[in-house]
């Protein structure tokens, strides 16, 4: 149980693996992985522990900056998609492995670096931070990511396509889904917790040192749109049952509308890197 008293349970991504894949979240810039090859001189050595990889969407960016790489993640259906994307990209030298953080330290061994990218809020976070401070080697780091890649934010700027209708969006998802924020079987009305940098102190880091990469503004298709919706563990298509054809044709619509061309703009906002050292 986290610290909002939520439980996770397996269905928390059920179906929304290929929608990352195919659109639902915009890829992380080259910008991040040359601001962790500036801050710690990656140079293809050691090994490298992804927590909660998803697809491994940062898993893949990494890998050729280590020797070997461990990605983990509860949900089989991401990690079957992580290898599909990991042998399209000529990408050998990661091991997948079906485990939640609260695993750890499992039998992985020890590690150059540890990163957490858009993971650790559904975590036992002190308990995790815990785990991966003792699995880290003498001078390793733990990296943490924010950043968010389903959705960009309104912007003034001029852009060459509409900005996506992201608030009717989100009140299609409710009046489909109900008021309260989903996550799996349960809810989360408050949304998922934060002050991160005391869990990470508390469990023996010092940091931490920030790097930030820039915002950008990148164009999108209808059907990326749609995949984003569906890759939020808040609107899973498993969430709309037998109601899901008829969600995604009002959604399309709605896309439709906002954009006949089907192209969208959106600007992503910075992203920061925080590393915490041992």
């Amino acid at each position: 149980m986290t610290e909002s008293g939520w439980s996770w349970d397996p269905s928390l991504y059920e179906g929304s693996a290929a929608d990352y894949a195919r659109g639902g979240r915009v890829p992380y810039p080259a910008g991040v992985v040359d601001a962790l090859v500036a801050a710690e001189g990656l140079d293809g050595s050691g090994r490298l522990l992804d927590v909660g990889c998803g697809p491994g969407s940062l898993t893949l960016l990494l890998a050729p900056r280590f020797a070997e790489v461990t990605g983990i993640d509860a949900d089989p259906e991401m990690l079957t998609e992580a290898a599909r994307l990991a042998v399209a990209a000529e990408v050998t030298n990661v091991t997948w492995r079906q485990l939640r953080g609260e695993d750890l330290p499992a039998d992985l061994g020890s590690y150059r670096m540890v990163t957490f990218a858009q993971s650790f809020h559904w975590m036992d976070r002190p308990r995790v931070a815990a785990a991966v401070r003792g699995m880290l080697e003498d001078g390793g780091t733990c990296v943490h990511v924010h950043a968010v890649t389903h959705e960009g934010t309104a912007t003034e700027r001029a852009l060459a396509h509409p900005q996506p209708p992201r608030d009717a969006i989100a009140e299609l998802v409710r009046r489909y889904l109900g008021p309260t924020r989903r996550a799996g079987v349960g809810s989360l009305p408050g949304g998922t917790p934060g002050g991160e940098d005391d869990v990470y102190r508390a469990a023996g880091f010092t940091g931490p040192d920030r790097r930030t990469v820039a915002g950008r503004v990148v164009t999108r298709t209808a059907d990326d749109m749609v995949a984003s919706v569906f890759s939020l563990s808040s609107s899973t298509p498993r969430l709309f049952g037998d109601r899901f054809a008829a969600f995604e044709a009002e959604l399309r619509q709605l896309l439709l509308v906002a954009s006949p061309a089907g192209a969208f703009s959106e600007y992503h906002r910075e992203i920061a890197v925080d590393l915490w050292r041992v």
